[in-house]
């Protein structure tokens, strides 16, 4: 791997955008920002109640208006330096970040194409030729028979100039279409961010839970091992019957049987970690053997603080303004167009006078076009591009109430894991207390083997179902950190570039 592919991913892409807008167009800003209305009301704090208190997570307050609770590196709540250290992998590693910021390039070179369209074109040119040219019929004196011709150079150097005066704002809207575009793609790489962050926690967590149902599962085979050998010496001593024997070694095998499966779950999942931190199979990192504790509660904020955080909500906001600018385009498609050439240089028989001012040539032309008849084909533009705008619209109003959703059905989700937690810890601890008092009263005869193997497969469970419900809860935390538009404060500036007439001027223009 070279020093230049160990650099981080983001790092490298902001540069390459910031040194790819300061060329783009000059004198041309990108479309400002609007929140669109998306035809729905939206209430001025979210709808779901407060997380009641429990010992499991502090509840905490959902303030409206707090938006700057959310940290960049939100992961980091979770108090695991070995998850910090694979997201950030992850985020300078992953091959799907990789292919996002080579979109960011694309659309940066897009934007320097469109913006190149404001400036005059100039060219510069040389040419030469040699001919010879044959006067037949023309007689001759002394010569009988033979041709007169003539033989003649002719060469050229020229600097040629074309530009379009941009009377109607045709060329500078789609420059603006083009900077919508790029900020769309700059927003659509940090979410493409934010989700590797996500995936990360998501599968690391995964991997805990499956430590730890690999620690259940073995304490389980070492219980019912136990159990089966005092079965088969109470079996022995002609105290109980071969069936209890048979019932002990089939949960037993059971047991076993569980425990490769936990084992599977944890190989698969860390092959899926190494796969997200950009990595040939597993990762290296040491996994912790317990979830952690859930974080404190996150405040929200308002839901129209939403449309600022979210980078997809920035990405479709920005692709309908650039929509906007293209309608422009097409309007002005219907007005004339005026371009300019001129042509300045020197033309002469032989090389070494080409640089003589004496033999100086130039040409200066003007042009007006203006589309009479085409068909219809500009006024069906103009009807294509007002559609579109309508269908950007509604793809956004769709993204914006999709993401509110997201974020009352991740708080509202919260308190149900949390109650459901509750319950599952009460009933963990009552199977648990189950077990011993029927092996208890199984070695006193008072109770079948039945008993016991019942109260351990429900003590078995029970455990089993409070871990993954503990993994669940963390990732519910995960989703809402993700709907929230995960704490990434620079989602609120580098996303959007303003781009000034002086390029030492590029810089972040907040929203």
């Amino acid at each position: 791997m070279t020093a230049a592919s160990r650099l981080p991913v983001a790092s490298v892409v902001l540069a390459s955008v910031l040194g790819s807008v300061s060329c783009a167009s000059m004198g041309t800003t990108a479309p400002a920002v609007e929140q669109p209305d998306i035809g729905v009301a939206v209430p001025e704090a979210w709808t779901t109640p407060d997380l009641p208190p429990t010992d499991v997570a502090p509840a905490g307050e959902l303030e409206a208006g707090d938006s700057e609770g959310l940290a960049p590196d939100w992961w980091t709540a979770f108090g695991d330096p070995a998850l910090d250290q694979a997201v950030q992998r992850a985020l300078e590693q992953n091959r799907d970040l990789v292919a996002a910021a080579s979109r960011l390039e694309q659309a940066a070179a897009d934007s320097r194409i469109a913006g190149s369209g404001l400036l005059p074109t100039v060219e510069a040119s040389f040419n030469g030729s040699r001919r010879k040219q044959n006067f037949i019929g023309f007689p001759i004196p002394g010569s009988a028979g033979s041709v007169l011709s003539t033989v003649s150079s002719n060469m050229g150097v020229s600097l040629d100039t074309t530009w379009e005066a941009d009377l109607w704002g045709r060329l500078r809207a789609g420059a603006r279409a083009s900077l919508a575009d790029l900020q769309a793609t700059a927003a659509d790489y940090r979410g493409a961010q934010l989700s590797i962050a996500g995936q990360t926690v998501k599968a690391w967590l995964a991997a805990v839970e499956a430590r730890q149902q690999i620690s259940l599962a073995e304490e389980t085979v070492v219980s019912f091992r136990a159990s089966s050998e005092q079965v088969r010496a109470r079996f022995e001593s002609g105290l109980r019957s071969s069936l209890d024997v048979r019932l002990s070694l089939s949960s037993l095998a059971g047991a076993e049987a569980l425990l490769q499966q936990r084992r599977q779950q944890l190989d698969a999942t860390q092959r899926q970690l190494g796969v997200l931190l950009g990595q040939y199979s597993r990762v290296d990192f040491p996994i912790a053997t317990e979830l952690p504790d859930v974080p404190a509660a996150v405040p929200a904020g308002l839901p129209a603080d939403l449309v600022r955080r979210r980078p997809d909500l920035v990405a479709a906001e920005r692709r309908l303004a650039s929509i906007n600018q293209q309608l422009v385009v097409a309007e002005r498609d219907l007005y004339p167009r005026i371009s300019l050439t001129g042509s300045t240089g020197t033309a002469s028989g032989a090389l070494k006078t080409l640089l003589d001012p004496a033999f100086s040539v130039w040409s200066f032309a003007g042009s007006l076009l203006q589309p009479i008849f085409q068909g219809g084909r500009l006024r069906a533009g103009v009807d294509r591009a007002e559609a579109r705008v309508d269908e950007s619209l509604a793809t956004y109003a769709a993204a914006a109430l999709q993401a509110y959703a997201e974020v009352e059905a991740a708080l509202a989700a919260e308190a149900f894991f949390l109650e459901r937690l509750g319950y599952l810890t009460v009933s963990a601890e009552q199977s648990r207390s189950a077990v011993g008092l029927a092996e208890d009263r199984y070695r006193s005869g008072l109770e079948s083997f039945v008993t016991v193997l019942e109260s351990q497969r429900l003590a078995l469970q029970g455990d089993g179902e409070l871990i993954a419900a503990r993994r669940l809860l963390l990732e519910n935390r995960v989703d809402l950190y993700l709907a929230l538009g995960g704490g990434f404060h620079e989602l609120e500036a580098p996303v959007l570039l303003r781009v000034d007439r002086d390029p030492a001027t590029v810089s972040s223009d907040p929203q």
